[in-house]
């Protein structure tokens, strides 16, 4: 199973046949490996435009969820820097050079909206713009309303669904979510690809809400 998935990630099959075995861990569907596929595909499209390191771009998707740590954690802001921790391990035990574990590490720590902090190098960016382009679109309406079962949270508030006269909390209500969250999303990318793709699926997820709202206001 390793080896068919990894050449899913061609060109760098080799490397994910290595990374794939620590890429995830727990039972978080919105955060397994076809997550880190997808994330993957969205950063190698960047990456044809953008340019940067195949290589150290490759192994940061790979191994940017390789600590899983819940959306209701006190620890949800150290989960990327966790993950770069491990990340360095695992990446000076195949004998990578300092400075590519560095750059991977790098791009670990400050792709995560949690995190608050800014990428400093491309590959980093890059990987940040191809992890965001799944919180939004279809996909990210889809992982938000996963998570929100996942957190035993309602769908909406049936008096008042818009938050209109309430204070939004996407703790109690998945759709508060995309106003709280997904709807900034689009205006922080960092690199032109990746605005280009975000600015299409920002507009999707915009429809989502809508027709969420129309079905069940009537």
């Amino acid at each position: 199973m390793t080896l068919s998935l990894a050449a899913a990630f061609a060109p760098h099959e080799a490397l994910a046949a290595q990374l794939i075995p620590h890429a995830t861990e727990g039972d978080d569907g919105s955060h397994d490996i076809a997550h880190i596929l997808r994330v993957f595909k969205n950063a190698m499209r960047i990456h044809a435009e953008e340019g940067g390191s195949g290589r150290v771009l490759a192994a940061a998707v790979l191994l940017h969820d390789c600590v899983a740590v819940e959306k209701n954690s006190p620890l949800r802001d150290q989960a990327s820097r966790l993950a770069a921790d491990k990340a360095t391990a695992i990446l000076q035990a195949l004998g990578w050079e300092d400075d590519e574990v560095a750059a991977v590490a790098h791009a670990i720590t400050t792709h995560s909206f949690s995190a608050n902090l800014a990428p400093q190098t491309l590959e980093a960016r890059i990987l940040q713009d191809a992890d965001r382009l799944d919180a939004i679109g279809m996909l990210g309406a889809a992982r938000c309303f996963y998570i929100a079962g996942r957190m035993a949270s309602a769908l909406y508030d049936p008096v008042d669904p818009r938050g209109l006269e309430r204070p939004l909390d996407d703790k109690r209500y998945a759709i508060d979510h995309f106003e709280i969250k997904l709807f900034k999303l689009a205006a922080g990318f960092k690199t032109e690809a990746g605005r280009q793709l975000a600015t299409q699926r920002h507009e999707r997820l915009k429809t989502i809400r809508d027709m969420f709202l129309d079905e069940i206001t009537g």
